[in-house]
């Protein structure tokens, strides 16, 4: 019958593969990718047909990514074929996911049509998932660039290189939104349904940047009891996010670089090589240039990384969005603190506009958020200007009188850093990685603001 039904399909046009078992059925799900899955019930091992229909729809099958196979992955769908036909056994078979339920005898027609409503299903789902995930990038892509000319040189390169292959370098200073494109790029390419993986190569200790990236076996070093996935491995099919690249030591730059001229890697420890299919994605706030010509950077790895490259400009460079963005900042701050609708008015979009903003979208994004909750507090409609740029608490040395720039700003500063601190419950480690700041010269904002936790 199996064979029988094979010859039937594949002269309908279809593409078959057989499998004698249920086991054997798994087998190849995890190896190709599957549309339809027409399975008897009543088979011979540890698998039978309601077994393998609960594996399928459990999600604990992983298929390979094949060339020209859609992007969204979903289960195949499931009809199971019997000759023990009863009711309890076709509504548990309902229940669990199988499109449909047909009992033996039964023609090829019939079988036929059954499948072929199963494609229609199928193709309805992936053009559906395929769209919301091209709407989600659409909105993402909105809210992250703006209008202005800079940014619409931006728009242009992503369009152009979210579907290559090749790497990506993002180029840019400290707060300007190089994650967040990043994100935008995977999200708009063929490999949004795989995963997202990010590594701030800055935030480890050097001994434990590798073991993050390449992973390591057991015993490899000191902290490796077990195995440990690296974030390559878990990036496997999508993309993987290098941020602050720059600090990486030398040999983790040499790891990486024989990763990116071959897809292999030796994980710590490791006799064997891993291949893996990632896209990298590298972003760094430093002159990676000048780190060449200083020897702290190599060459040759540079030169893999740029393969497309990507500035970032700063939010000085693009003031015609700022209104745009902290209206958008404005919204988030109160559906994510569950505050009153709150809007900017006309002087606070003005001061905003006006201010210099050093630590750029993500500093931008501190100020509204925290003017939001200030002007909700008061139980007000309008984010006013005084809400944006309010008198510091305890900041030292501030003269009273006329506002001026550098009192604004150091205004700001304070009121900023002890938002994060409470935010953090007054972590200076968490706060300074917030805010992109050293540890140290966070502590000194402190001691020079006279910040201290209120009793």
């Amino acid at each position: 019958m199996r064979e029988f039904l094979g010859i039937c399909l594949r002269r309908a046009g279809h593409e078959v593969t057989v499998a004698q078992t249920g086991g054997e059925a798994l087998d190849q799900l995890r190896a190709q990718p599957v549309d339809i899955v027409v399975s008897d019930l009543k088979m011979p091992g540890g698998v039978d047909g309601l077994g393998l229909l609960q594996a399928i729809k459990s999600g604990t099958i992983r298929r390979v990514a094949m060339p020209g196979a859609s992007p969204v992955a979903i289960d195949p769908e499931v009809i199971l074929v019997t000759a023990f036909a009863t009711a309890d056994t076709a509504i548990a078979a309902m229940k669990q996911g199988a499109y449909d339920y047909l009992t033996k005898p039964f023609q090829i027609d019939e079988i036929n049509a059954v499948i072929g409503r199963a494609l229609e299903k199928r193709a309805l789902v992936e053009d559906n998932l395929a769209l919301r995930d091209q709407l989600a990038g659409r909105v993402r892509l909105a809210q992250l660039l703006g209008k202005s000319r800079a940014m619409q040189k931006v728009f242009e390169l992503i369009t152009k290189i979210h579907s290559v292959k090749t790497s990506v370098l993002l180029t840019g200073e400290s707060g300007t939104g190089k994650s967040q494109i990043a994100r935008v790029i995977h999200d708009n390419s063929p490999r949004r349904s795989q995963p997202f993986v990010e590594l701030n190569c800055a935030a480890l200790p050097e001994g434990l940047v590798e073991s993050e990236l390449f992973g390591a076996v057991p015993g490899a070093h000191s902290t490796a009891a077990r195995r440990m996935e690296g974030k390559i491995s878990a990036a496997e099919g999508g993309t993987l996010v290098l941020d602050e690249v720059g600090d990486l030591s030398l040999s983790a730059q040499a790891k990486l670089l024989q990763f990116l001229q071959s897809r292999d890697y030796y994980p710590l420890g490791a006799s064997r090589p891993v291949r893996a299919d990632v896209r990298l994605i590298a972003a760094t706030n430093t002159d990676l240039r000048q780190a060449v010509n200083q020897r702290r950077f190599r060459e040759d790895l540079l030169y893999r990384l740029q393969v497309l490259p990507l500035r970032v400009p700063a939010l000085r460079e693009r003031r015609e969005d700022i209104a745009a963005l902290s209206r958008y900042f404005c919204e988030q701050a109160c559906l994510r603190h569950g505050l009153a609708r709150v809007t900017l008015s006309a002087g606070a979009i003005h001061a905003l506009e006006t201010a210099a903003w050093p630590g750029n979208v993500r500093e931008l994004a501190h100020a509204v958020q925290a003017a939001a909750i200030r002007a909700a507090g008061e139980g007000g409609e309008q984010v006013e200007r005084t809400h944006v740029f309010p008198e510091a608490d305890g900041v030292k040395g501030d003269r009273e009188g006329p506002l001026t720039f550098q009192s604004a700003t150091r205004r700001f500063q304070a009121q900023l850093l002890r938002q994060t601190l409470e935010e953090t419950g007054w972590s200076v480690p968490e706060t300074a990685r917030r805010l992109d700041l050293a540890r140290s010269y966070t502590y000194t904002l402190i001691q020079a603001f006279g910040l201290g936790r209120r009793k």
